[in-house]
């Protein structure tokens, strides 16, 4: 058998589809074909060399699939449901390594020193090829997190926030939770920021206001059900006069702001969204992009709780599955993805790196 996959050769180059024999499934691992793979800001990062990663790669870090063959010893999946060839699954993007200083001494796996991450460093040459899931076909290594796809759920609905998801479960249930009843800012309107809002409503704020743009995208997340209030900022004339909207709207300030807009400038503003003694939880600045000014009397003098969250493990994205049901009945998932197959790859990050799309997703 083979399978088809886009792969990142050169860094700032377009990227090129390219065939490669599927080995047997490793032992307590599997292979699965017909793979939907989400294109995630991190990819466009990747593709430009902005992080440090080996080439050539098969990129994507975001999946959904069908068990085509398991390995030996893999009988069952994290939440313990037995496996079988055609069973729906998704896995998570990274294996920590359970021995560096984080994942031993300090608990917190997301911060390995050693993760291997499908689609971010597992390298072609390293004898593991279709290990990215812009393929249709991935082949799963030991010590994956693997779950069974929730019943009922499309898997353009499971796709909408593949990477989002997991993202916010680990910042909203152990960094900072919401509280029932709180305010909530979301400075961001692409899939994490959306993502935050709705796990905001799901948790019980009792108002959610995306902060965000371009107006197409707010409008998409309004058309879906995700945030009570939406407001342009990127396209305003004034964004102070925006800023200042958010400021009167909550009362003079959010009980939490939650930034996913992932541009360092967002972080100044966000500091002064919120109220005095409340919080500020940053997810959104995962790329370096740079330095910005911030005033610090504003954290002091609105006494703040700033608190970063990076990534997430395997058990966040059980809980993204878990919750999966809840979230696509209530938000129409399926709206904020568009489709495409490999073959339209180019045109895919495009779309994403225009803003033309909330969240592309390929398929296999």
């Amino acid at each position: 058998m083979t399978g088809r996959a886009v792969v990142l050769e050169e860094f700032g180059a377009p990227l090129a589809l390219r065939t490669f024999a599927v080995p047997s499934a490793p032992a307590g691992g599997m292979v699965v074909a017909d793979c939907y793979g989400g294109v995630c800001g991190t990819d466009l990062h990747l593709q430009q060399g902005h992080l440090p990663i080996p080439l050539p790669l098969v990129l994507g870090h975001e999946g959904y699939g069908t068990v085509r063959e398991l390995g030996p010893g893999t009988v069952r999946d994290a939440l313990g449901a037995e496996l079988a060839p055609g069973d729906p699954v998704m896995w998570a993007s990274s294996i920590a390594c359970g021995t560096c200083p984080p994942c031993r001494r300090h608990r917190e796996p997301t911060l390995c020193e050693n993760r291997r991450t499908y689609g971010v460093n597992r390298a072609v040459g390293d004898g593991e090829a279709l290990s990215g899931s812009w393929a249709d076909t991935i082949v799963l290594q030991p010590g994956t997190t693997v779950v069974r796809s929730a019943p009922g759920v499309e898997p353009l609905a499971a796709m909408a926030l593949a990477c989002a998801g997991p993202t916010v479960v680990h910042a909203l249930y152990e960094r900072r939770p919401v509280r029932v009843g709180e305010t909530v800012v979301v400075q961001g309107s692409g899939p994490v920021g959306l993502a935050a809002a709705a796990f905001a409503q799901l948790a019980g704020a009792a108002r959610v206001i995306v902060v965000g743009g371009p107006a197409e995208r707010l409008e998409l997340a309004a058309a879906a059900g995700i945030g009570d209030v939406h407001l342009d900022v990127a396209g305003a004339d004034d964004p102070d006069a925006v800023l200042e909207q958010v400021r009167s709207l909550t009362g003079g300030g959010a009980d939490l702001v939650i930034e996913c807009a992932g541009a360092p400038a967002a972080v100044a503003q966000g500091l002064t969204l919120a109220r005095r003694g409340g919080s500020y939880l940053v997810i959104g600045q995962y790329t370096d992009a740079g330095d910005t000014l911030v005033n610090p009397h504003q954290i002091v003098y609105r006494q703040l709780d700033v608190i970063g969250s990076w990534a997430f493990t395997g058990a966040h994205l059980v809980e993204y599955v878990r919750m999966l049901p809840t979230l696509a009945a209530r938000f129409d998932l399926a709206r904020l993805v568009t489709a495409f197959p490999l073959e339209r790859h180019a045109e895919a990050l495009d779309a994403v790196r225009s803003g033309g799309v909330m969240k592309a997703v390929f398929t296999g």
